[in-house]
């Protein structure tokens, strides 16, 4: 999963309203039904305690995602994935989330949000769950998982159960593959303390003696090169039966003394830093932003620091040293009982050896109408074609594109790109029509965070493939995934339009849920070609007939609904909002909630992150419940349902519930139109609304509960009923 980008607030309570910061609780319960009108206890929607803050609400979806580790149902190197995924978010969440609080503090600009937290005050709450949940992952790991794989022959050979063989194998391959490359850095007057790229392995080394220009500092830095290997595998006739690994940090510290020859080690000990990586372009002060996002991605990997991971065996006085030469403080400083970087132990969650360790593959469905179609744009002219991904397979949309490339009547495509890779099949596509003479045109978001370097790479290559690159609007990051070809049929040109809540990413596609809409609806490809006239030349607003936009009518119109489900309600009508999304902090728009609860409308939300809005406080939100779904895939899908005093009206966007998206993006939010396709997304709503073995129910005072079957239930997962509707399984060849 990465994280967008392969991921929850702090635990407050609301009635009355506390700002603790507590732990995710393991107890079950069953999700809780709609709550009963109450009376109206609190009128101020902008008291600060009835909003959680946004990066503890961050750090609590992150915990969630740990605890899919100890959940037994998961296949075993699955449930490793997770607690590696754990450690990628919370990676990502100090080099944006608690760097930009940092920032805040050091700049003198600390700022309130709707919670009311001053950015010091969520540090030292972060710091409090941070340090918790970072001990009780390698707790999980040494205790849990460790010994559950090494049953299945799959062991992590820590130095002390070396035997003679293993240790003669680990000093040739020491001695070979990993001494050459080394570069050992003494401290000393002429030889300051290195700048350590973010997040790399290094060792502090305490060593004894003088050297032979009589140096005697006593103090080294080896930093681990980034081409090694973290976990190597032992060879069989080594290690014996099995998949035997042993750690790169295990390697160096056996054999650090052969680094410095005369010299006694006291002590090696691993350590990593992790820096500020959000990048910082003044795009009103930039001519050529592709140009200075080149330079600004270097300083990524310099930027200043924010957090210190130490194995747990290191000395105080060495410890001290190292918080001093990083000017960090004792708060974050991280003491860990194992690799002080986990996440590269994802290269051992694939094992071939071990199938039943993992995911059951399957195969994505591609729907009837387009199996063996030989020209994809006779059946979308006939009807739009819905796709959810992965059930459903990415490759009608990669076709699409594939046929227009090579379709003499195609004229132009037109397309947003925000993580796609530069070499996926997508950009072939798009090559290959510029190529065969098309004109096409790509708006690229070159500030996709950690993807810009790809996305320049990408620009690089559609341009000299003679594809007109355009990078977007200044001050506003495009987030919306669209896609235009005009193909000329009987003398007119016709517009095909693909419109999506996820990215052109067909790893993605695999992992993700997304929604992918086919269409050569006349209107709403107007409204596409509108939008991308905005984005690519200027001009005034245009007019849409169907397609929302941000940052112009999605947000408004949003209010404009729920503020009709409100007045509907307060007529003592039924009224009832269904949305799901990644995160929810708009305060607009929890205050344009809170005010619906109040009148009696029903709310129910799926919200896989963060949550800054608090359910069933009574008299303010008694009428809304928020559920949190993780499972096998990122929950990706942007839905939003409106009971429209009968009319229902349901919307499929690339925009999540925050002031960013609704703001500062461009994000487009387009309709599901027709019965039978309002009814399926409806249903497949529905189906994360009833999940019993999956969700997390978001309580008043912050807490998620995780969701049981009670009595007679049966165990409910929307993921699982949707892989065995959607999706075949993979029969493999014996």
């Amino acid at each position: 999963m990465n994280t967008e980008g392969l991921s929850t607030p702090e635990l407050q309570d609301a009635q009355p309203v506390v700002d603790e910061v507590v732990a995710v609780e393991t107890p079950v319960i069953e999700a809780p039904a709609p709550v009963a009108p109450a009376p109206v206890v609190i009128h101020n929607l902008d008291d600060s305690s009835l909003y959680i803050h946004r990066e503890l609400s961050q750090l609590q979806f992150n915990i969630r995602v740990l605890e899919q580790a100890l959940d037994e149902s998961y296949p075993l190197l699955e449930r490793l994935k997770f607690l590696l995924i754990f450690s990628s978010n919370l990676d990502e969440f100090f080099e944006i989330r608690v760097a930009g609080l940092k920032k805040q503090i050091n700049f003198a600009r600390e700022q309130a949000a709707a919670d009311g937290l001053q950015p010091h005050q969520a540090l030292a709450r972060i710091a409090e769950l941070a340090h918790e949940q970072v001990e009780r992952q390698y707790a999980i790991l040494n205790d849990n998982l460790f010994p559950a794989l090494a049953k299945h022959n799959v062991n992590f050979i820590r130095r002390r159960f070396w035997n003679a063989k293993i240790k003669a194998w680990v000093r040739r391959y020491f001695r070979d593959e990993i001494a050459p490359i080394i570069t050992p850095i003494g401290l000393d007057p002429t030889h300051p303390f290195p700048l350590l790229v973010n997040k790399s392995l290094n060792f502090i080394v305490e060593l004894e003696g003088v050297d032979a220009f009589g140096r005697d500092s006593g103090l080294a830095i080896i930093p681990a090169p980034r081409l090694l290997p973290r976990v190597i595998k032992v060879p069989e006739d080594v290690g014996g039966p099995g998949d035997n690994f042993v750690f790169l940090s295990s390697m160096i510290h056996a054999h650090a003394d052969d680094l410095f020859q005369g010299m006694k080690v006291k002590g090696c000990y691993q350590f990593r830093l992790t820096r500020n990586a959000d990048l910082s372009v003044d795009t009103e002060d930039v001519e050529d932003l592709a140009r200075a996002l080149r330079g600004e991605l270097f300083s990524r990997r310099y930027g200043d620091a924010v957090r210190l991971e130490v194995v747990d065996s290191c000395p105080q006085p060495l410890l001290n040293y190292l918080l001093k030469q990083f000017n960090l403080t004792e708060s974050e400083l991280y003491r860990v009982n194992g690799p002080v970087n986990l996440t590269r132990l994802f290269s051992v969650t694939g094992l071939e050896s071990h199938p039943e360790l993992q995911y059951t593959p399957f195969t994505p469905v591609i729907p009837k109408l387009l199996q063996n179609a030989e020209n994809i744009f006779s059946v979308i002219s006939k009807q739009d074609i819905l796709l959810l991904h992965p059930f459903e397979s990415f490759t009608p949309v990669v076709d699409l594109l594939r046929q227009a490339a090579k379709d003499p009547h195609v004229l132009a495509i037109k397309q947003t790109l925000y993580r796609s890779g530069a070499n996926s099949e997508i950009v072939d596509a798009l090559v290959d029509a510029a190529r065969n003479g098309k004109e096409v045109t790509a708006v690229i978001e070159l500030r996709a965070r950690f993807d810009e370097e790809s996305n320049l790479a990408l620009a690089s290559r559609l341009q000299a493939a003679g594809a007109v690159v355009i990078y977007g609007v200044v001050g506003f990051k495009t987030h919306a995934k669209m896609m235009l070809i005009l193909r000329r049929e009987n003398g007119d040109i016709v517009r095909y339009a693909h419109l999506g809540t996820g990215n052109y990413h067909a790893g993605n596609a695999k992992l993700y849920t997304d929604y992918s809409l086919l269409t050569a609806d006349v209107a709403l490809g107007e409204d596409v070609s509108k939008l991308f006239s905005q984005l690519i030349g200027m001009g005034k607003t245009l007019r849409m007939k169907k397609l929302l936009h941000a940052p112009f009518t999605l947000k408004k119109t949003l209010l404009d609904m729920i503020a009709r489900e409100t007045a509907t309600a307060a007529e003592g009508k039924p009224a009832h909002i269904m949305a799901k999304f990644n995160s929810l902090t708009d305060a607009k728009i929890i205050r344009a909630l809170y005010k619906a609860s109040q009148a009696g409308v029903k709310i129910e939300l799926v919200v896989r992150g963060m949550c800054c809005l608090r359910p069933g406080i009574a008299g303010v939100s008694h009428n809304i419940q928020v559920r949190s779904i993780i499972g096998r895939f990122l929950e990706h899908t942007r839905v939003f349902y409106f009971l429209n005093g009968g009319e229902e009206q349901i919307y499929l966007s690339s925009a999540d519930w925050m002031e960013r998206n609704l703001d500062k993006r461009v994000e487009t939010c387009f309709p599901v139109e027709g019965k039978k396709l309002i009814l399926r997304v409806k249903k497949e709503l529905e189906s994360y609304l009833t999940d019993n073995t999956q969700a997390w129910v978001l309580q008043s005072d912050g807490r998620y509960l995780r969701c049981s079957p009670s009595g007679n239930q049966n165990p409910r997962s929307a993921q699982a009923g949707l892989l065995e509707k959607l999706t075949a399984p993979v029969i493999s060849a014996r």
